[in-house]
């Protein structure tokens, strides 16, 4: 069994060690170093935002696993193979952390903390109105295995949770909406946006001028799916007139931000470097070699990718 890996953004090393344990036979091979090879002989690979074309090169795959989230970093590559199964990272620990960088963000905001902070630079003593987490309105846009997970986690908190989708989804507890006929009721009713929507050609720009005066005003944007969600110029122009009270961004257009963007001194902005959950290998690990044994036994991998939709 060969797997290559194909990844700058992930430690190579990591990966070999976990995978050794559930199979010690294996040849574990890393783009660009064992390029050299026969490509043909390749089994499996292991992929984050691979250099276009290099996965076409692979032509004996039987699977190829993303090792984020999100696919898009796949996707944009015009001569991705589609004859094969494409599976989408779903693994305990990247969907915890996920769910751990909402709650602290929903809660940050809830509690007014960044308000606390700011009277406690300024040297002032003084107890802001507290809101009953029944009156706060989070709504989540993308409800997959990440914004269920993060939902379930916050109802026994007690707030009113509501979701938006492409497509109708139903949770337990959960006011569901979908598609464009549900949006502008999702959006009239969320005091804390949290975006966590696959980045697709209905997706891109969503968080725009036009949808963010849907929200109340005084809201708050979380986006930790993907920086193309937003349109950077309207959230900063949102922010600057008051109508938006606040956002935390995890992930960005241009990554790493630029110097001097805008996003890195405004008051009203909170940041982390796509930090929101990363994928853990001693973790993920077990995931991929599941997918790889249901390969190897003629069945389809676990979260194989629609292409067609884009997740």
């Amino acid at each position: 069994m060969k797997i290559m890996f194909v990844s700058e953004e992930d430690r190579a090393e990591d990966w070999r060690n976990e995978m050794g344990k559930h199979f010690p036979e294996m040849t574990f091979l890393v783009w660009p170093d064992d390029s050299g090879i026969d490509l043909n002989s390749v089994d499996y690979c292991l992929a984050w935002k691979p250099q276009l074309s290099v996965l076409s090169r692979l032509s004996g795959l039987k699977y190829v696993q993303s090792l984020g989230a999100g696919v898009d970093g796949l996707l944009m590559d015009p001569n991705l193979p589609t004859h094969i199964p494409i599976s989408r990272m779903v693994d305990r620990s990247l969907v915890q952390g996920m769910t751990e960088y909402i709650l602290y963000n929903v809660i940050h905001y809830h509690r007014k903390m960044g308000d606390y902070a700011a009277q406690q630079a300024a040297g002032t003593w003084k107890a802001l109105r507290q809101v009953d987490p029944r009156n706060r309105r989070i709504g989540i846009m993308g409800l997959g295995e990440l914004g269920r997970d993060a939902a379930e986690k916050m109802l026994p908190l007690e707030f009113d949770i509501r979701s938006w989708s492409r497509s109708p989804k139903d949770m337990a507890g959960v006011t569901s909406y979908h598609g464009n006929d549900g949006f502008d009721a999702f959006m009239a009713g969320t005091d804390i946006l949290i975006c966590l929507l696959p980045l697709t050609d209905a997706t891109r720009e969503i968080i725009n001028a036009n949808n963010l005066a849907k929200l109340p005003e005084g809201a708050v944007v979380i986006n930790c799916a993907r920086g193309g969600h937003v349109v950077d110029d309207d959230l900063l122009a949102a922010l600057d007139v008051g109508h938006i009270a606040g956002a935390c961004l995890d992930v960005f257009n241009e990554e790493p931000l630029p110097a001097g963007h805008p996003y890195w001194t405004h008051p009203k902005v909170r940041m982390t470097p796509h930090t929101a959950s990363l994928t853990d290998a001693r973790s993920a690990a077990e995931y991929v070699a599941e997918n790889i044994r249901r390969v190897e036994r003629g069945e389809a991998p676990l979260n194989v990718v629609d292409l067609e939709a884009g997740y």
